[in-house]
C-alpha cells in the first residue's frame, strides 16, 4: 500500500466516525455555515503573482514544519504582508491539521480560505462551509469524473469554490475545463512524493487563459516564482517554504518584493529546473 493509499483509508475512517458523530444537522446549525463566503477567484486575478500562503505544522515527507504553531498569529502575518488567500491543512493524521484551526482563521482574518484536505465525500464540503472555508480542494488523482463533477457542483451550490488539482497532462482529459474556474498543478507526485517544479508550466500551457493557473507544491525562490508568472500562472500555494522562517509574514513579504522587483526589471531570466 502506498503513502497516499494509506492516508486515502485513513481519511475514510475517520469521515465514517465523524458522520456518526456530528450529523449534518449539527453542522447546518453552525453559524459559519449561514455566512457569505468570500469567492477565491477574483482575489487570485491581480496585476502581479497571487500567493495562497499556507497553515501547515506536519507533511508525510518531510515530517514536523512547525513546533510553533500559532493559527491566530499564522494568519494575521499572512494577511498583513499580502496573501490574497490562506490554505488550511485540515487533515490531522498525517499533517497535524484540524477543522478547529481552519475555524480559528476563519475568526482571524477576512481573506479567502481554502481548506486543504483529501475531499472524498459530499459531507467534507459540508464539513468546510459549517468551519468557515470559502473554498477547498479537489483532487482529480482521488476521485474519478462522476464523483469530481458530483463535487464539483455540490460545492458550488454550497457557495465554495473549487481549486481542482492535477498532476500530469493526462488527467486534464478527465476534466471538463469549460466548467472549471481555478485549475491548480501539484509539483510533488503523490506516489513518490519528489518535487518537479516545472511540472505547473508543462501542464498548465494546455489550460484556456480564462482558467486561473495555480502552481503548488516545491515552491522556495524568486526565481521560480519569476519563472512561473512569465509562463502565465496567476498565482502559487506556498506552505513549507513560509513556516520553517521564524517569520513566516516577513517570509512572504520578501518573497513578493524580490518577485515584483524581477518582473519589473529586463526579462533577463532563464530559468531551467
Amino acid at each position: 500500500m502506498t503513502l497516499l493509499e494509506q492516508i486515502v483509508r485513513s481519511v475514510r475512517e475517520r469521515l465514517e466516525k465523524r458522520k456518526q458523530r456530528v450529523p449534518v444537522s449539527l453542522l447546518e446549525e453552525r453559524t459559519h455555515y449561514q455566512s457569505p463566503t468570500l469567492p477565491l477567484a477574483p482575489a487570485l486575478r491581480t496585476d502581479e503573482l497571487a500567493i495562497i500562503a499556507e497553515i501547515k505544522k506536519a507533511s508525510p515527507s518531510q515530517g514536523m514544519i512547525r513546533r510553533e504553531f500559532d493559527v491566530p498569529e499564522l494568519a494575521r502575518q499572512y494577511k498583513w504582508h499580502g496573501a490574497q488567500a490562506i490554505s488550511v491543512l485540515t487533515e490531522p493524521d498525517y499533517f497535524q491539521g484540524s477543522l478547529e484551526h481552519l475555524e480559528t482563521a476563519r475568526r482571524t482574518v477576512d481573506l479567502p480560505l481554502l481548506r486543504k484536505d483529501f475531499i472524498l465525500d459530499p459531507y467534507q464540503l459540508i464539513e468546510a462551509r459549517a468551519y468557515g472555508a470559502d473554498a477547498v480542494l479537489l483532487i482529480a488523482a482521488l476521485l474519478d469524473p462522476v464523483q469530481l463533477h458530483e463535487l464539483y457542483a455540490q460545492a458550488t451550490e454550497l457557495g465554495l469554490s473549487c481549486l481542482v488539482e492535477v498532476h500530469t497532462e493526462a488527467e486534464l482529459d478527465r476534466l471538463d475545463l469549460d466548467k472549471i474556474e481555478i485549475l491548480g498543478v501539484n509539483n510533488r507526485d503523490l506516489h513518490t512524493f519528489e518535487v518537479d517544479v516545472n511540472r505547473a508550466v508543462q501542464v498548465l500551457r494546455h489550460v484556456p487563459d480564462r482558467i486561473v493557473r495555480v502552481a503548488e507544491s516545491g515552491l522556495r525562490t524568486a526565481d521560480e516564482l519569476v519563472y512561473l508568472r512569465r509562463h502565465g500562472v496567476d498565482a502559487v500555494l506556498i506552505g513549507e517554504t513560509f513556516m520553517r522562517a521564524s517569520h513566516p509574514g516577513e517570509a512572504l513579504e520578501r518573497l513578493r518584493q524580490e518577485v515584483r522587483r524581477r518582473l519589473a526589471a529586463p526579462d533577463t531570466l532563464r530559468l531551467v529546473v
